[in-house]
């Protein structure tokens, strides 16, 4: 009798579960690169009968939906993008850099939260630190002023423990930071990995949905920039925020991708210092240089970050290159995004940087990705280059296709309005740019306009057009 053969070992996606009988380097259903791992054989799903139910199900119109309000945090710019405040029972996942100031930022928000609640009594706060002391941890509170008596501290990495301490402190906030520093023994693996995230969220999740407790996690982020452990962490939280920001720069910007309760189309910017984090709700200041004559290379611009307009300055520097081949180096800008403006310049605009060292910036560290910036970059390119100034007073806004022509780009009621704001009197912006959806010009009458009444608005077809208006501007 011929021997049985032996059951192959199966392979499973950390990532989603996928399961297959042959090792690859790709799941086949998420399409991550490196997470099949061997596991064990799949089992057919058993049938499971029907049980009692926690709660009867209820006509939508009848479900009481007080509990679920948002409660602000004391920081102006995290409530808006968090939608107006936390929600009882949500489960907040925010991630960053390392050094970039989430601890710092967390510990702000958990010191606010604890001075005062919903009664006007004081509330608790736990904050859980498993990267740090509680030594550390209370040396950085003293120095942002951070010292309240219902902030309670524990420097603690089992999971077990944690929970021990929310059942003693009985908080309405749990700040751990971070997740990926605390493991459970009930499972396999080092605190990090896939399975022990898994577990120790799943955990937490429970314990904030069953309690009402506000959850925040603080997560590790890939040298891609992309969070750390499995894509299924971001699924069960509620909240994923980004905290972003040059780390050899004050400014900082958080933004939302993921919101059951609020928009993510806003974005939050903060000052980071020495003594603590402070919310900027006018930061189009920073990224503008002030000078008392205007510099060859130099063009204004208003990019949107979700809803919110920035004005910000592009600057360039074109000299002449003793290298085969010229330099192009870029800052704060896309890289392929500037190598296409810098050829349409040559090939529609006729103006020759083969033999010429090309550098690229934005002002006060803040990163342009629209291709409303594209206007502004050759007005900017170009002018270093012919070495004349544009006027003081004038914003370029507008995307540049490859033939040359102008394009309109969204929101430019709003981002002319914030021009107007900062006392800008001329712009240039690609045709049809101050019209309706359905075609119909706007009227000078119409409330959008109303706030940048006094600018003068050109509107251009292609960007050689956008070069002769910009430069005869006064």
């Amino acid at each position: 009798m011929a021997k049985a053969k032996a059951a192959k070992a199966a392979y499973r996606c950390s990532e989603c579960g996928w399961q297959t009988s042959k090792w690859v380097g790709r799941c086949g259903e998420c399409q991550t690169w490196g997470t099949v791992v061997e596991g064990a054989s799949a089992t057919p799903a058993r049938v499971v009968s029907a049980g009692p139910v926690s709660t009867p199900a209820r006509p939508i119109g009848q479900v009481d939906v007080r509990s679920a309000q948002t409660r602000p945090t004391g920081l102006d710019e995290l409530d808006r993008v968090l939608g107006g405040g936390i929600v009882p029972g949500a489960v907040l996942l925010l991630a960053g850099e390392p050094g970039i100031g989430k601890s710092t930022l967390l510990l702000e928000v958990a010191a606010l939260a604890s001075q005062k609640g919903e009664d006007g009594g004081p509330k608790r706060v736990l904050y859980v630190t498993g990267e740090e002391s509680a030594e550390q941890v209370r040396l950085r509170a003293d120095r942002v002023g951070a010292i309240t008596d219902e902030l309670y501290l524990a420097a603690e990495t089992e999971l077990s423990a944690v929970l021990g301490h929310v059942d003693a402190v009985e908080p309405t906030l749990v700040v751990v930071d971070s997740i990926q520093t605390i493991g459970t023994s009930e499972v396999d693996g080092a605190p990090g990995g896939v399975t022990q995230i898994r577990e120790v969220a799943a955990n937490l999740i429970r314990v904030a949905k069953e309690r009402g407790i506000t959850v925040v996690l603080v997560g590790h982020v890939t040298k891609e920039g992309a969070i750390a452990g499995p894509r299924l962490l971001e699924h069960l939280v509620d909240v994923v925020l980004y905290f972003e920001g040059d780390r050899h720069s004050r400014l900082r910007m958080i933004r939302a991708v993921k919101n059951r309760y609020g928009p993510t189309d806003e974005l939050g910017c903060f000052d980071l210092s020495e003594v603590g984090i402070v919310g900027l709700p006018d930061p189009s200041g920073l990224f503008l240089t002030r000078r008392d004559e205007p510099v060859p290379g130099t063009c204004v611009t208003v990019t949107l970050e979700g809803r919110r307009p920035l004005v910000a300055e592009v600057q360039a520097l074109v000299a002449k290159s003793h290298l085969p081949a010229p330099r192009r180096a870029s800052s704060g800008l896309d890289t392929s995004r500037v190598a296409m403006v810098l050829a349409v310049l040559a090939q529609r605009c006729k103006i020759s940087m083969h033999e010429q060292d090309v550098y690229v910036s934005t002002v006060g560290g803040v990163r342009l990705t629209e291709t409303s910036v594209d206007l502004a970059l050759a007005l900017a390119v170009a002018g270093s280059t012919v070495e004349q100034s544009l006027s003081s007073s004038l914003i370029a806004l507008g995307e540049v296709g490859l033939a040359g022509e102008a394009r309109v780009v969204p929101g430019v009621q709003r981002r002319l309005a914030e021009a107007n704001r900062l006392g800008f009197k001329h712009a240039v912006v690609p045709r049809g740019s101050l019209e309706l959806a359905d075609g119909s010009p706007l009227k000078r009458a119409d409330p959008q306009l109303s706030s940048y009444e006094g600018m003068k608005v050109m509107e251009v077809d292609s960007l050689q057009q956008a070069l002769q208006v910009a430069f005869t501007a006064p």
